[in-house]
């Protein structure tokens, strides 16, 4: 997963904060952006819009592996 960061500004605990934020609580893109830039970050919400197409998805991949199936046991009702 490391590698895969490569070539991005910031580190991944931003990016996985500004994804995390807009998913979770639902903020807005520009409201998000404010939030980082009171922490000292200059990011365009065009920038956190990208972070949301390209890492949304892996993110929500790794919590269905890690919750696992809620379907595991099967029942079969005649």
């Amino acid at each position: 997963m490391r590698d895969h960061y490569k070539g991005y500004r910031l580190p991944k605990s931003v990016i996985g904060f500004a994804v995390r934020y807009y998913y979770r609580y639902k903020i807005s893109l520009r409201d998000l952006s404010e939030m980082l830039q009171d922490r000292g970050l200059s990011v365009t919400y065009e920038t956190i819009r990208n972070w949301c197409q390209t890492w949304g998805p892996v993110y929500a991949r790794g919590i269905r592996q890690k919750r696992g199936s809620a379907f595991k046991d099967k029942w079969h009702i005649d």
